[in-house]
């Protein structure tokens, strides 16, 4: 009882609805109770990460929207099981408000990373890399898949390390919960 009681408090900094939206134990279900919502807002540091090209990229860019930060490699099977979930996610949310961001961490040869997504059908999904880790290792990823979820103003307000049904029931009830004004 306690676990739902700190979870309800957390929604209830992240979104001053989430008393409006289903009872919150009934939103995370199977592989999404490993998302562990945070009791405040943690700034994200504002490391360079890159495009396939090598082109520098930040965070800044999705700064008022919600993100589904994922940290993936080529390697990573459970990655490979996952993206197309996000892909939906994105297909499904993405706009104004809430994108996913996918950013390859460490050794991903370009264009392994473009035949990655090719091979599974991703189309919709940036790409991008951060081949020295600089970003993933400022902000504590220490295993694949790693997935974060910034609130508008670019903090990480969740974190869940694993893979998860992103497509879920329960994924798109949290997401329409955050994204509900």
């Amino acid at each position: 009882m306690k676990y739902l009681v700190s979870l309800y408090m957390a929604f209830a900094l992240i979104a001053t609805n989430a008393a409006a939206n289903p009872a919150l134990e009934d939103l995370l279900m199977g592989s999404m109770k490993k998302l562990n919502f945070h009791a405040a807002a943690k700034d994200m540091p504002e490391a360079e990460f890159q495009t396939l090209d090598g082109a520098p990229a930040t965070l800044e860019a999705y700064k008022g929207k919600h993100v589904v930060l994922n940290f993936w490699a080529t390697w990573c099977a459970p990655c490979r099981k996952e993206m197309p979930m996000l892909q939906e996610l994105q297909a499904e949310f993405g706009g104004d408000d809430f994108a996913v961001v996918t950013i390859a961490t460490g050794r991903n040869n370009p264009a392994a990373i473009r035949r990655f997504f090719d091979d599974i059908g991703v189309e919709n999904l940036p790409l991008y890399r951060d081949p020295k880790q600089i970003l993933s290792r400022q902000i504590g990823v220490l295993g694949l898949p790693a997935t974060l979820i910034l609130d508008p103003q670019g903090r990480e307000i969740a974190r869940m390390v694993g893979d998860a049904e992103w497509n879920s029931p329960s994924a798109k009830a949290m997401l329409s919960a955050l994204l509900t004004p």
